[in-house]
């Protein structure tokens, strides 16, 4: 495997973008290199080459999208001198999950976390744990005097409130119920 001291080359990194737009629309569950490779213009000889086993490719991939989530909560904090406060943010956060050209990263989120939960081992350890961590992190940056329970509570609807999205498609009832909660 390419030595990482100095970052991925450039050839794994257009390899890795490919297979991870490749991963939104077509799941990590059952990902098979072969059929991979084919679509992203390689071979599985290389991705093995490249990211040392097809775990090790997996864990790239859910690096990858982590990445866009922890860019997402980057940008919401940058954009506040002060702490916004928890609703605002939790506002901003459902709209941004919620929105159509998110789905296949949120439906990426989904798989991955439950994957994490069910098979701890391997390319998913860590992955359910690291977006908790990150989530509450911003919500507590948010808004730092709200209890951990409320914190906690905003990141429940917040999460429960997407996967429902993602499985029935029903925005307006989804977001209603979001803003009822955060109405309180």
């Amino acid at each position: 495997m390419p030595s990482q001291k100095d970052g991925p080359s450039a050839r794994q990194q257009e390899l890795l973008e490919r297979a991870y737009s490749y991963s939104l629309t077509h799941g990590l569950a059952d990902l098979s290199l072969r059929p991979l490779a084919s679509a992203i213009g390689s071979s599985p000889r290389v991705l093995l080459f490249l990211f040392g086993s097809k775990d090790g490719l997996i864990r790239a991939l859910l690096a990858r999208g982590r990445a866009d989530q922890l860019d997402l909560l980057r940008r919401t904090e940058q954009r506040y001198d002060d702490p916004p406060g928890l609703k605002v943010v939790a506002r901003e956060l459902w709209a941004w999950l919620a929105a159509p050209e998110r789905r296949p990263l949120m439906t990426f989120w989904v798989e991955a976390y439950g994957r994490s939960l069910v098979t701890p081992d391997g390319p998913w350890a860590d992955f359910a744990r690291s977006t908790v961590d990150d989530w509450l992190e911003l919500l507590q940056a948010s808004e730092p005097g709200q209890p951990a329970a409320r914190r906690t509570a905003v990141l429940a609807i917040l999460r429960g409130a997407l996967i429902d999205l993602l499985a029935t498609g029903d925005l307006e009832r989804t977001t209603a119920a979001v803003e009822d909660y955060l109405a309180d």
